[in-house]
């Protein structure tokens, strides 16, 4: 999908770095939808976050927002696992081309979003995951998304990449909040000083999606 695709996610085109080229495996009517929603987080996450996932995210899907991740450990894939298993519809933003899998670990999960979700690249099939591809990509999961979710993460933290793309593109950020004694709750609790939206539950969301609408 070139950038002038009529299928080329119109969210995208607003960035000041958009992709030229995107290359699309799964279900591309996905790319038709208005609402997306990110959501990053820690790679070696805790049982209370996987929680805090569990809580907030099945009315978005009520809302028939569209989860986008990056399909990392941890966060990224839970949060594309349990929107399969609830019914909903999720993005993965890959770092790399559809001939590879990375972690290797999600191979059935990878498998499971080409059939049945959507998988999006700009690295052609051929192109293998290399480090910088991840904070490359990092802009394309923010850029698809009206908001970002942030679930836990350090302060010093890979996810707060995705954080600053979402600012620079002028897209909410949204944080859920954790104890001052969890080094893993330390970034969010930070985005939160710095004017992130504290996220109690769905409806923090929703109520600033209805916002972003009336504009």
């Amino acid at each position: 999908m070139p950038f002038w695709h009529p299928n080329y996610p119109s969210s995208l085109r607003s960035i000041p770095d958009a992709p030229l080229l995107l290359y699309a495996k799964g279900d591309v009517k996905l790319l038709g939808k208005n609402s997306y929603l990110s959501i990053v987080g820690t790679r070696k996450c805790s049982n209370l976050a996987l929680a805090s996932v569990k809580k907030v995210l099945p009315p978005l899907l009520n809302e028939e927002f569209v989860i986008v991740s990056g399909m990392a450990e941890g966060i990224d894939s839970f949060a594309h696992e349990l929107t399969e298993e609830l019914g909903g519809k999720t993005i993965a933003i890959l770092g790399f081309g559809f001939q590879y899998c990375y972690p290797k670990a999600n191979k059935r999960l990878m498998e499971t979003l080409a059939h049945k979700h959507l998988l999006l690249s700009e690295y052609a099939p051929h192109i293998p995951p290399r480090k910088w591809h991840f904070p490359e990509r990092n802009r394309i999961i923010s850029g698809l998304s009206f908001g970002t979710l942030v679930v836990e993460a350090k302060e010093r933290s890979g996810t707060l990449i995705t954080v600053d793309q979402a600012l620079e593109q002028g897209r909410e950020v949204f944080a859920i909040p954790g104890s001052i004694l969890d080094d893993f709750s330390g970034g969010c609790n930070k985005m939160i000083q710095d004017g992130a939206k504290l996220v109690q539950n769905a409806y923090d969301i929703v109520e600033e999606w209805e916002v972003q609408k009336r504009k």
